[in-house]
């Protein structure tokens, strides 16, 4: 029965966060309009002036702004963490028999919600500026669920940024990593093409091993690898990311 009771506990603040989503047009504008502006101006800016080895341009910056896309909204959750804490939510929880994480799930759950919307409409965008997949429906739903573990993953990050944020403003700051680090990757340029300095960390970093799974998958092509690694790297992550977040909340809320 507790465990039904935690289920209900959690469905009730993902619906509640799903809603403020609804309400907010902010948040509508950054699932959208961020990642739609950047695949525009990459796309006829850079264009043609990118060698990227007999792939047409669009087809090889879609999955950089699909996982830029998903470091973008995850940014509202850690903002929504620390605004949660700071209205006293989270206090006005703990004096009802309810589940005081239902909280941060609830945040989680709906950030993966908000990115899957975003990923569908990058897609659909990315084939009016001439994207052209090769992928098969099996490729197709390998790049959604690498695609919705690194959105998990990334939505535990933001909480966990959230949580040692001190302030909400401090919280938005702490966000920015999350959408400026996927830039340090493959996402605009083939890797070889970069310094051997700056390469040695592209090559490295996990979010170019979700760029480099994802591409080959939607243009029928083989993954070399790259996608087993980069699931081993989002699951270690997501699970370390997890437990980690829990304690600081317990303890925050504690305090």
């Amino acid at each position: 029965m507790k465990a039904l009771s935690y289920l209900i506990d959690a469905q009730v603040m993902i619906g509640r966060n799903l809603r403020h989503i609804l309400r907010s047009p902010e948040q509508v504008a950054v699932m959208f309009m961020i990642p739609t502006t950047m695949l525009v101006i990459f796309r006829f800016m850079f264009g043609g002036a990118v060698a990227t080895g007999g792939t047409s341009y669009v087809n090889y910056l879609i999955a950089g702004i699909l996982v830029i896309s998903v470091g973008t909204n995850s940014m509202p959750t850690a903002v929504g963490v620390r605004q949660d804490l700071a209205d006293g939510i989270v206090d006005r929880l703990r004096s009802m028999p309810m589940l005081s994480s239902a909280v941060i799930i609830g945040h989680v759950a709906a950030t993966v919600v908000r990115t899957t919307a975003s990923t569908v409409v990058m897609v659909l965008i990315g084939l009016l500026l001439g994207f052209r997949p090769q992928a098969s429906p099996l490729d197709w739903l390998a790049v959604f669920g690498l695609l919705w573990l690194f959105a998990a993953a990334m939505a535990w990050i933001a909480a966990l940024f959230g949580l040692l944020a001190r302030t909400v403003e401090g919280a938005s700051g702490l966000s920015l990593i999350l959408l400026f680090v996927p830039y340090a990757s493959s996402a605009f340029v083939p890797a070889h093409t970069l310094p051997d300095w700056l390469r040695a960390f592209v090559e490295h970093q996990p979010m170019t091993l979700v760029m480099d799974t994802v591409r080959p998958l939607l243009l029928g092509l083989p993954t070399t690898g790259q996608g087993w690694l980069a699931v081993l790297w989002w699951s270690a992550i997501l699970l370390l990311a997890m437990p980690l977040t829990g304690r600081l909340f317990r303890r925050r809320t504690a305090s």
